[in-house]
């Protein structure tokens, strides 16, 4: 099934599929990273979702990014069908060698094929077990040890049939200096003049949050004359709005929020230059792990063996330690209901000092 090909085959353009969310964009950097390693002359392109571009756009590795809008469909159907022929004739004529589908997706085997790439790789998931599958990827690599693997080493597996070594191979967050420059333009209107430390207390889904007066706390605690605290948070409304309760609950004037002002490579910036990261299971988390940034992950009911933050300047603190959770796969995305209350405050103020040698 994951066949290897011969070790001379040397291959001129590679193109990787993966089409999710932000965290899991960033997570496929091992592999974009131990392929140029492996291939320093090959061509790299990556197909993703538009609005996830950012996680990858600054990668020195990258020659080209082919993106998926998912707003194509809200133009109608003769617009959509136009955006897909041109992305399938922009993926034909780039002549790809190699084709690593990250993806399970139907309409990501289909690319694959239609590539025309000789070598064409995909996962061969139970669910996946059918003509149309096989057709697409002429390597599949087995998934049946992925339940104990990282989702960084899951990706990496797909490697397999190439014989590219992944020993060793980090996860990588790029930025440009003009993020870094813009970033330090937003804490100096802030009056952001000292050291500071990143609080990231939101996440899309309310289950994977931390109690907002225990954040408040928090924030209230690290901060002092010599440190800021800032907390950041996407531009959602949602989000937003989890942000200003918190503030409401500061006392602290040295607490500062900079909540959606950011893109994700100017939040990068902030990020690496933070003395510490505190967040829960999100996308800024694994960008504090990959910066190498001191990381406190707080976690909830996901799939802790899969999300972890990947690299070892980390520290995970688990909600499971302190009570019971329910399993990842049953709960209710939608819920409003908040898993991580169960960390103790005082807990989290100790790791933090800890991490900051207080």
């Amino acid at each position: 099934m994951a066949n290897t090909i011969p070790a001379n085959f040397v291959p001129h353009n590679i193109l990787l599929i993966k089409l999710r969310h932000h965290g899991d964009m960033l997570l496929t950097t091992p592999v974009i990273n131990a392929l140029h390693q492996h291939y320093p002359d090959a061509n790299i392109d990556v197909l993703l979702y538009k609005e996830t571009r950012p996680m990858l756009q600054a990668h020195p590795a990258i020659r080209q990014l082919h993106v998926i809008d998912r707003k194509w469909k809200n133009e109608g159907i003769w617009h959509q069908l136009h955006h897909e022929y041109t992305l399938l004739s922009a993926i034909r004529h780039s002549h790809y060698d190699v084709v690593i589908n990250l993806a399970d997706q139907w309409r990501s085997a289909l690319i694959t094929r239609i590539s025309s790439a000789s070598v064409r790789i995909g996962f061969a998931y139970n669910k996946r077990r059918n003509f149309f599958w096989y057709y697409c990827h002429n390597y599949r690599v087995s998934t049946a040890n992925h339940n104990t693997l990282h989702t960084v080493e899951q990706n990496l597996s797909a490697l397999a049939p190439l014989g590219v070594p992944v020993t060793g191979i980090n996860v990588s967050m790029h930025y440009r200096e003009d993020d870094w420059t813009h970033t330090q333009n937003v804490l100096k209107q802030q009056a952001i003049d000292k050291p500071y430390i990143v609080i990231q207390p939101t996440s899309r889904w309310v289950f994977k949050c931390w109690d907002d007066d225990k954040v408040a706390a928090l924030a209230d605690q690290l901060a002092r004359s010599d440190r800021f605290v800032v907390i950041t948070a996407a531009p959602d409304k949602k989000e937003l709005a989890m942000v200003e309760n918190i503030l409401s609950l500061c006392k602290n004037p040295r607490v500062v929020s900079i909540a959606g002002a950011l893109s994700l490579p100017q939040l990068a910036a902030l990020i690496d230059h933070a003395r510490l990261f505190i967040g829960v299971d999100s996308a800024p988390m694994h960008m504090a792990a990959a910066l190498d940034t001191p990381c406190i992950a707080l976690f909830g009911p996901t799939k802790l063996q899969h999300w972890r933050p990947w690299g070892h300047n980390n520290q995970v603190i688990w909600a499971g330690d302190y009570g019971p959770l329910p399993a990842p796969d049953s709960i209710n995305t939608q819920t409003q209901q908040r898993y991580l209350g169960v960390i103790p405050l005082n807990d989290v103020i100790a790791a933090a000092r800890n991490s900051l040698d207080e």
